[in-house]
């Protein structure tokens, strides 16, 4: 019988596995080449208590191996670099010596087939068995330079300077690669953890573990995909509640085939993920490195939460302030004009011939530049000053002129590396970030605009599914399902045959109106293609020729009548496109794009994680265009308040029916009577009778 291990304190969570007392290291090695050998050689620093495991016992790195983990009985970490096949034995010993957390290297566990899964079916199993926290499989581990702990098989890591930005990575070279790139920006790191295959430990946990350490300032965050986005979301809502999260979503060129109708066409894994990651709270980029420069400026300066922030530039060079200007307008964020005070203030500091509306240009640092820096950060417009000024000796003493507006200030420089390595830990201790070049210092100023603005608006809380569909829907029944939650459609009937249509048409047109004639049947989804939409009908010769066409098409079950969808023609205005999917891993989402004549502006569609709160559905349709919110060719502005109404009711309805997958109104046309939705479709899975709601609705007149 195995001995029990004498009860020692331990730390409580995921501490007891990013900073434990002991580690053992189960597979050490003294051959160089090895990821034992490696392994070791990184933990080289640590100040605990170090166990190498082997089982031929002898000597690895001047340390005594021991033959099994259960020769030692003060374990908190077991961090295990053997084959796949050894891990649920490793595992089962860890149990038995009373280890709490363990880091699983090795790959070849389900990321590489079905022995593998099998393989890390085992692994779980044990750990979950035994209580052991478990890190990996198929990660490269973790890096805690500010406790000396590295337990990563890359050894350079023990010497990476410790600091106070956290990073997630799915993946664990990406994990290293941005550890290294933060080491390159002069920026110390916390703690860096590689989820690998994340059987166990996960983003939730981590990001909770980051949010929780006061050490910890900013959060880097790099997806790959995801299994549990709730989770993810509730998770990253927790954390940039107490401090920054910046994230990068790998796959831009994945876009799923969600369903068959338009709005499934318009979004994608990395359109949602993106979309949700920024919902949260995070501040999504596009690469690694503006990961980096994102962090350098947001260790040091956060804003309050705010929907609206002014930026205010200040350049000693003219170019690299064009370029920062440039890069921020491409962004979205235009600087505000400086009020007429400020311009007469720094018009007393600075020569005629320089621009100083914003951004300013000083012509070169002069002695003034500290009182210029102090008049555009005292305008009441300006939130938070970017500076940039190349690093000359005698021209400017950077930490003097910024230090009275630190907390607000990002600074950029470019000169010799020996020279901004000294000015960076005379600004890091005033509190202000220094970045490498315009590009960077545009980056970090909309990283500070961007997660002021993404935190300002609340959402809606989480809506449990109740009701369903039962099945795919005409288009009567989808609208009279949006009508139901208060989404306006045009007056319409339902026909049987050419008699009933006939009816319909002398009703809709008695006023002098025209009709619209569709084909109704909810296999046929994309009915303009195939002839089922007629639109300026006024007489029955037109109503005519639109039977006739929509008879046409093929796939009408036999022995069965064409049924028709005769419409009040709506009034002009442009037109969007609203929907939702339910992605599976973020649940609904809601979707806004442009159509009609503004589909030629190429924007990308806004998506939302469903539910959406009024602040949240007006904020989407901000987000179109200003060209279209002001009123695109002369027509209408847009009534923010009615379309959000419909994407609200959207949300709704896709939340609180869990079995629709997809549904599409292209287009919604905005009139200036509101918004009214022309077309809908409603997707959902084919279900027992008794789950179909009722729909009601008009059916044509007798």
């Amino acid at each position: 019988m195995t001995a029990q291990p004498a009860a020692v304190h331990r730390p409580d969570g995921l501490a007891v596995m990013f900073r434990p007392a002991s580690i053992a290291v189960v597979g050490a090695s003294a051959h160089e080449g090895k990821a034992g050998h490696a392994m070791v050689r990184a933990l080289r620093h640590f100040p605990g208590t170090l166990h190498l495991v082997n089982p031929r016992g002898g000597d690895v790195l001047g340390r005594t191996a021991l033959r099994s983990l259960r020769e030692a009985s003060d374990v908190d970490l077991a961090v295990l670099v053997v084959p796949p096949d050894a891990v649920p034995g490793a595992l089962a010993d860890a149990r038995d010596a009373g280890v709490r957390a363990a880091v699983v290297c090795a790959g070849g566990f389900a990321e590489s087939g079905p022995q593998g899964a099998r393989i890390q079916e085992r692994v779980v199993a044990v750990a979950q068995e035994a209580g052991i926290r478990l890190l990996g499989p198929n990660t490269s581990g973790f890096m805690n330079p500010v406790d000396r702990t590295t337990a990563n098989f890359m050894p350079a890591v023990a010497d990476l300077a410790p600091g106070s930005v956290g990073v997630v990575a799915q993946s664990g070279g990406v994990n290293l690669a941005l550890a290294f790139l933060l080491a390159r920006a002069g920026v110390g790191l916390r703690l860096g953890v590689g989820l690998g295959n994340a059987v166990d430990v996960d983003f939730p946990e981590v990001l909770d573990h980051l949010a929780r350490d006061p050490a910890t300032t900013a959060v880097g965050l790099h997806v790959e995909g995801v299994a549990d986005g709730p989770a993810l979301v509730a998770a990253l809502r927790r954390t940039t509640a107490r401090k920054p999260v910046v994230a990068f979503k790998v796959g831009r060129s994945d876009v799923s085939e969600f369903a068959r109708s338009h709005t499934g066409a318009l979004t994608g894994s990395y359109a949602v993920t993106r979309a949700a990651l920024e919902q949260a709270g995070a501040v999504v980029v596009d690469s690694l490195e503006e990961m980096v420069a994102a962090l350098v400026a947001l260790r040091a300066v956060r804003l309050p939460a705010s929907e609206r922030l002014g930026v205010g530039l200040l350049t000693g060079q003219a170019g690299p302030g064009l370029v920062v200007t440039d890069a921020l307008g491409a962004r979205g964020i235009a600087l505000p004009v400086l009020t007429d005070a400020t311009q007469r203030r720094i018009a007393e500091l600075l020569p005629p011939l320089t621009f100083q509306r914003n951004p300013v240009d000083t012509g070169r640092p002069s002695p003034t530049f500290a009182d210029v820096v102090g008049a555009v950060a005292g305008d009441p417009g300006v939130d938070v000053v970017g500076v940039y000024a190349l690093d000359e000796p005698g021209a400017l003493d950077p930490v003097a002129a910024l230090r009275p507006v630190g907390g607000r200030v990002l600074f950029a420089s470019g000169g010799p590396p020996d020279a901004l390595a000294a000015r960076r830990a005379a600004l890091d201790a005033a509190g202000i970030p220094l970045l490498s070049g315009p590009g960077d210092l545009a980056t970090g100023l909309a990283a500070v605009v961007t997660d002021a603005r993404v935190r300002a608006v609340a959402d809606a809380p989480p809506l449990a599914p109740t009701r369903s569909v039962g099945r795919t829907l005409d288009e009567h029944e989808a609208k009279a399902l949006l009508e139901a939650y208060g989404v306006r459609t045009p007056v319409r009937y339902v026909a049987s045959g050419r008699a009933q249509a006939r009816a319909a048409l002398a009703d809709l047109v008695s006023d002098g109106g025209r009709a619209v004639v569709k084909v109704l049947d909810a296999d046929v989804l994309h009915k303009s293609d195939v002839g089922g939409v007629h639109v300026g009908v006024r007489d029955v010769a037109g109503l005519e020729r639109a039977l006739d066409a929509i008879d046409a098409i093929p796939g009408a079950v036999e022995g069965t009548a064409r049924r028709y969808l005769l419409e009040e023609q709506a009034a002009p205005g442009f037109e969007v496109i609203v929907g939702a999917v339910r992605d599976v891993a973020f649940g609904p989402v809601v979707l806004l794009g442009l159509g009609g004549v503004t589909a030629e502006l190429a924007a990308e569609p806004v998506l939302r994680l469903a539910p959406l709160s009024v602040a949240r559905s007006e904020e989407m349709v901000r987000a179109l265009p200003a060209a279209v919110l002001g009123g695109f060719r002369g027509l209408p502005p847009v009534d923010v308040a009615a379309l959000a109404g419909v994407l609200r009711a959207v949300g709704q309805v896709v939340g609180e029916h869990g079995d629709i997958t997809e549904l599409d109104l292209n287009p919604v046309r905005l009139t200036a009577d509101g918004p009214v939705v022309l077309d809908a479709v409603v997707v959902a899975p084919a279900a027992a009778p008794a789950a179909v709601v009722p729909l009601g609705g008009d059916t044509c007149p007798a």
